[in-house]
């Protein structure tokens, strides 16, 4: 577990207001942004990320979610289904989760248990960077889980 500051990321990113219940719903998009991202002829910068904003840990209550592939610019004049932008620094606690997602509560359980000791407060922007996704063998997956920081 670490400390850090992204640095800011060009996205092409689908944004939309959900529960956890109804993250599932929202697998494909990631090939839809990946095919948006060949059709305007844009060099693919890195994983996908899945953004959290207003998520506080009731299941029950909406937040908003941005699907984002970071890109090597934003395009002008864009017209389509989706959006762009350049985010501002994201300081962050930061840990790589190896393996299946039905863990990924205790990546975050132990970030929280980790930002407390170091006498910062979390914000309610989290982030998660799925390096390798392995739908037939989940234990394969490698994912960086990033809460947001002050």
């Amino acid at each position: 577990m670490e400390i850090k500051e992204i640095k800011p990321i060009n996205f092409l990113f689908f944004r939309t207001e959900a529960k956890v219940t109804e993250l599932a719903n929202f697998l494909t998009v990631a090939k839809d942004l990946y095919r948006e991202a060949v059709k305007l002829d844009l060099w693919v910068c890195g994983p996908v990320h899945w953004h959290y904003f207003g998520f506080t840990g009731d299941f029950s209550k909406p937040f908003t979610l941005e699907i984002a592939l970071p890109v090597d610019k934003i395009a002008q004049e864009y017209d389509g289904p989706f959006h762009f932008k350049r985010t501002e620094p994201f300081k962050c606690a930061s840990l790589v989760h190896p393996g299946d997602w039905l863990s990924l509560p205790n990546a975050y359980a132990a970030l929280l248990s980790f930002i407390s000791t170091n006498g910062l407060s979390p914000l309610a922007a989290n982030r998660e960077l799925y390096i390798n996704t392995d739908f037939q063998h989940p234990e394969a997956n490698w994912t960086e889980v990033q809460i947001g920081v002050q």
